[in-house]
């Protein structure tokens, strides 16, 4: 499994692995994060599945115990988990595309420029702000009569 950390010229820390294929890039492509506060971590969420799983070096790295034996993660199993755990909380059917949107929510709602959102989602479009219409409290920060981010919008948003 290719997975390294990196640290940029600040001293801040990501964590890079490469995943052999997606639906958007059948040669693959990079996925990074960085560690997070709070239960969403995905550091934490990586160390965890490697102390329940204990998947070898040279198996898929999301692969999970099963049975007594390791399988791949497909996109129908994590789907799957993501419904059982949504129905036991007494939440709206998840899907996928709303995790997507919904990670991509949680950073705009953070102030993270549209551009680098588009960039770390690997967005190929403009199609995810579509989805912004139904969230105005991502624009309330830029719709203010004194910007709150208007200072760093300056370095971000270039004339």
């Amino acid at each position: 499994m290719d997975m390294r950390c990196e640290t940029d010229r600040n001293g801040f820390e990501v964590t890079t692995f490469s995943l052999p294929r997606t639906k958007t890039a059948l040669g693959g492509e990079d996925v990074y994060w960085a560690v997070q506060s709070g239960p969403a971590d995905p550091h934490a969420a990586l160390k965890n599945h490697f102390a329940v799983n204990a998947p070898s070096p040279s198996a898929a790295l999301f692969s999970w115990r099963h049975q007594g034996r390791m399988r791949v993660l497909t996109k129908s199993a994590f789907l799957k988990c993501l419904q059982d755990a949504g129905s036991r909380l007494g939440q709206d059917d998840l899907k996928g595309h709303g995790i997507r949107i919904g990670g991509t929510l949680e950073y705009l709602l953070r102030g993270v420029p549209f551009e680098s959102v588009k960039t770390m989602g690997c967005w190929s479009s403009d199609a995810f702000v579509l989805y912004l219409r139904k969230h105005a409290v991502v624009l309330a920060p830029y719709l203010q009569d004194q910007p709150v981010l208007e200072p760093f919008m300056r370095y971000a948003l270039p004339a």
